[in-house]
């Protein structure tokens, strides 16, 4: 009989069952089109599927990624999408075979994708796993989405999302371990074959950033002492962001449960389009319009995005980064020392650009993408950021941040009524109108158009742009005798100023003598087809305009915009889906 000492050596040198440890190489062939966009690869839930498909964009991820994956630790999560809880059992068999060491994974495979890059920078890991389609539809006959983001926190730059779709076009085999399915319910400490598993509460370690960052007691304040109580709304759309925005009103601020709505994230978001605008968060707005909510706000399916919507007043995405950066210093704790630097992708309205010069501050024009602030975040040139399609954020994380950003607001109105009570949204943009004048400023979706017909419409334009007589043409509207001058026509490109990295082809775009400028893009963001965006933008110094109707001043040049880009012609499209 052994002794216990010599049965303990024994077993410490018995070889691992080998249903729970041998790594198999499975063969596969490539499958086209595995291009991560802006924001990872997007496809249809039944394009994923596919047997291999996902398998091979994960094998290809954990080979690309820096500095290989033996030994590594990832956080894994998502926004709770249909199809989520299937992939993260394959990125824990991958993850296996692969030589992962360490996989902390959200409770039921949940996790923002703001609180996701917090978890990356906060337990310093190697990169995470997201399972997001972002704003887009759920559901089995929708989309799905899944994308890598490197050890800052933030996005895969382009040469790695370049050297992941570089190996889904030649993978002949992935490696997996045979491992049964892993409970995501129980948060805790876990062994999972060769993998150690830490399963986390998705909502704590984000709400500890968020408290050191704002002043909660300011908030509560005007929340609770002000007569009368402001009226406060927030909507999850069933994404997400639920369980945190429940964290933060009811727990953290002592609002009553009917302060949130929709807040029960849903694998197919409850049939919402979990995109926060005018268009598809119609329930924010119609029961903020029907209560005469002073403060209502929204977020997207994966939390990264934001609306801020109060009774008659809308802010712009636009608007809201440049406001935020303004207030920061004196609303926000976390900036109390301080704002390094501004930025914008380059659609966004130049609205920041004007606080930053009024500030003595630098400001940088990038392409749309959200790696493109990681860069400068590192460099310590840049604190507030964002994006016209409804992201903001801050270097506190890598990622835009769409709760941040109500939180902000919050902040900003506290601080804002702190100085004068009363004080509500409208009252906030306006003044801020009067110190720096308005950037009027609309984007047009057409979704899911022909890309044929689309991508003929970006070369017409490219040709267009490129002829010596463009520049210095006038462009006349076609209901109006009002007519704008060109200055310059060209396809925008950037150099990185940290790494010298150069993007080319990030948007076509017009600046027209008197400022003006309409900005053309085919979006990456979609699963199918292709998205055209119309930017248009007008500045203004008359304070008779502030309070218009941002459509009413911008008609003259949509209609240029349409004309000059034929783009019923090209698409055949009568009318965008989206306007914001």
């Amino acid at each position: 009989m052994l002794s216990s000492l010599s049965l303990l050596h024994h077993l410490s040198r018995s070889p691992p069952l080998p249903t729970m440890s041998k790594v198999v190489s499975v063969p596969t062939k490539p499958f086209s089109g595995q291009k991560p966009g802006t924001s990872g690869l997007r496809k249809k839930v039944k394009v994923f599927q596919q047997e291999h498909y996902t398998e091979n964009f994960i094998q290809a991820i954990l080979t690309a990624m820096p500095g290989g994956s033996e030994g590594k630790t990832l956080v894994v999560g998502g926004d709770g999408r249909f199809y989520s809880p299937e992939v993260v059992q394959i990125i824990a068999r991958l993850g296996a075979g692969n030589g992962i060491a360490h996989l902390i994974i959200g409770q039921d495979g949940i996790l923002s994708t703001p609180a996701a890059s917090a978890l990356i920078r906060h337990h310093k890991t190697d990169g995470g796993i997201l399972l997001t389609a972002s704003h887009n539809p759920g559901g089995p006959d929708n989309d799905f989405g899944i994308k890598f983001n490197t050890a800052n926190g933030g996005p895969a730059p382009e040469d790695v999302t370049n050297k992941i779709y570089k190996v889904t076009e030649t993978i002949d085999s992935y490696k997996s371990v045979d491992l049964p399915d892993l409970d995501l319910s129980k948060v805790g400490e876990f062994t999972h074959g060769p993998l150690k598993v830490t399963i986390v509460d998705p909502v704590s370690n984000y709400i500890a950033l968020l408290k050191s960052i704002f002043d909660f007691d300011l908030i509560r304040a005007w929340l609770h002492e002000t007569s009368p109580k402001p009226s406060v709304l927030f909507d999850a759309l069933n994404g997400v962001t639920g369980p945190y925005g429940r964290a933060i009103f009811v727990d953290e601020l002592g609002l009553d449960e009917s302060s949130i709505q929709n807040c029960v994230p849903k694998p197919d978001f409850g049939g919402f389009h979990p995109d926060p605008n005018l268009t598809y968060a119609h329930s924010l707005v119609e029961v903020v319009e029907a209560k005469n909510i002073d403060f209502g706000a929204a977020s997207d399916g994966d939390g990264d995005r934001n609306m801020i919507y109060g009774k008659g007043a809308f802010v712009t995405p636009s608007d809201s980064v440049a406001i935020i950066a303004d207030w920061a210093e004196k609303a926000i704790p976390y900036f109390k020392g301080g704002v390094k630097g501004l930025a914008r992708s380059m659609p966004t309205s130049g609205a920041i650009d004007i606080v930053a010069k009024a500030r003595g501050l630098e400001v940088f024009e990038v392409p749309t993408g959200w790696k493109f602030f990681g860069n400068l975040m590192d460099a310590g040139r840049l604190s507030i950021c964002g994006e016209e399609s409804f992201g903001t954020g801050s270097d506190h994380i890598r990622e835009k941040d769409g709760v941040w950003a109500i939180v902000a607001w919050l902040s900003i109105l506290a601080a804002a009524n702190k100085e004068r009570a009363g004080q509500g949204i409208n009252d906030v943009l306006l003044a801020h109108y009067k110190k720096y004048g308005r950037s009027f400023f609309s984007r047009y979706d057409y979704e899911e158009c022909e890309s044929e017909g689309a991508e003929a419409m970006i070369e017409h334009l490219r040709k267009l742009f490129s002829s010596s007589d463009f520049a210095g043409q006038t462009l006349k509207a076609t209901t109006s005798d009002t007519s704008f001058t060109v200055a310059s026509a060209d396809d925008f490109a950037y150099t990185d100023p940290i790494d010298g990295s150069v993007s080319t082809k990030q948007g076509l775009y017009i600046k027209f003598t008197d400022g003006s400028r309409i900005i053309f893009r085919l979006s990456g963001t979609g699963s199918s087809g292709a998205t055209v965006r119309l930017y248009v933008e007008k500045y203004s110094r008359n304070e008779q305009e502030y309070a218009d109707d941002a459509q009413v001043g911008l008609k003259p040049l949509i209609e240029v915009a349409l004309a000059v880009s034929k783009l019923k012609e090209y698409t055949g499209r009568d009318k965008p889906d989206v306007i914001t």
